[in-house]
């Protein structure tokens, strides 16, 4: 179970709109993002965090979820901080009563919190009527959540990232039983072969995997010496990720099959991506339009001129100033934007008059000489 509070984390509070959240998340990623701070070893656990935070907030049906499962208690009792086990401050049970279980609220049609619990946070909550216990036969592997930093100009034309991943792998010396070769497999004494214990959470009783047995019911005489008994190995794989045309801050997308490998034969699980781009040195964007600053000086933008813009595939375009043009007016090329789901954008030229901060003494006399005959003031 997630022990911090995601809008704490993030530092927004639970009436925050979505994209008071984006960008807050956004802030924070940019300060706490491991490759800024170098020197600092809590960074990458910080941006981590974070990351996590965000894929739940920033995600409209996981927040719902979210917020169900927090105003019942479940990070810490009613009203938000961490607590543990026992009543309300105050005193009183919570409403239902005390030892209420998770797995017994059946919340919108969306199944008991421990099924919540299991898809947001991969807890182990048991469903009542379950047999308890980690399935024995094959399990689906891990799913993936990682947070994707790529380029401005990737993220707007696609292209291919690759990014090394931290997955949970079956151990292949045991094959997943956490049993050293030869070893026995006896009855946990802990959860007596569930599979799970109960504890107190805010008032409530909520299942949870055993501890001892990490949730098989059984424990081996003697463990794996690769795994040191827990059935599961960390290995690091190396994955490209394809990256759709048009994606932004907050794209998700699902890789079938590019998650953790399955147990005893269980197929894989699934790769989710959030991507995070980083800003352009030139560009901006709006929607699927492209923004392009182009300074001009005095004289262009009085008597008018032509200038050259780079479009985002390198290709040179021709945009005519005419006489008179002010600072801020923009020229849209049509179809020379981002591209998404069928659609293009345009990329819009906005120009921008550069005055000379200092004058020589002849350039004055001329600008003072065009001011009078324009009968302007200086």
């Amino acid at each position: 179970m997630a022990q911090q509070d995601y809008y704490a984390v993030l530092g927004v509070p639970a009436s925050a709109s979505h994209d008071e959240i984006k960008k807050q998340y956004r802030k924070l990623a940019a300060k706490h993002h491991p490759d800024k701070n170098p020197n600092d070893p809590k960074a990458a656990d910080t941006f981590k965090a974070i990351s996590e935070a965000y894929q739940t907030l920033g995600d409209a049906e996981k927040r719902k979820q979210y917020d169900q499962m927090r105003q019942l208690g479940a990070f810490g009792g009613f009203g938000g901080g961490a607590r543990g086990a026992g009543t309300r401050p105050g005193g009183g049970a919570p409403p239902g009563g005390p030892n209420v279980r998770f797995d017994e609220f059946d919340i919108g049609g969306l199944g008991g919190l421990g099924d919540i619990f299991s898809s947001m946070f991969g807890g182990g909550g048991a469903r009542p009527g379950a047999s308890g216990g980690r399935a024995r036969g094959p399990q689906r592997g891990q799913d993936v959540e990682s947070t994707l930093e790529i380029p401005f100009r990737t993220a707007a034309l696609g292209g291919k990232v690759p990014v090394e991943l931290d997955l949970n792998e079956e151990c292949g010396t045991c094959h997943g039983t956490g049993a050293a070769p030869g070893a026995k497999l006896v009855t946990c004494e802990e959860c007596k072969g569930r599979g799970t214990i109960s504890f107190g959470q805010g008032g409530f009783a909520v299942n949870r995997p055993c501890p001892v047995c990490l949730g098989r019911g059984q424990v081996p005489t003697e463990r794996c010496p690769t795994c040191a008994g827990a059935g599961e190995v960390r290995t690091r794989r190396k994955v490209s990720i394809t990256v759709p045309p048009g994606v932004d801050t907050g794209t998700k997308i699902r890789l079938k099959g590019q998650g953790g490998k399955g147990t005893k034969n269980g197929p894989p699980g699934d790769l989710l991506i959030t991507f995070a781009v980083t800003p352009d040195r030139f560009y901006k964007r709006e929607g699927i339009d492209l923004i392009a600053p182009v300074p001009i000086n005095i004289a262009q933008a009085t008597l008018g001129s032509r200038v050259s813009v780079k479009t985002l595939d390198g290709t040179k375009v021709a945009i005519k100033i005419p006489p008179g043009t002010a600072s801020g007016k923009r020229f849209r090329v049509r179809g020379q934007g981002i591209q998404k789901e069928g659609t293009k954008g345009d990329l819009i030229v906005q120009v921008e008059v550069a005055v000379p901060e200092k004058l020589t003494p002849e350039q004055e006399e001329a600008m003072k000489a065009f001011a009078e005959a324009g009968g302007m003031k200086y």
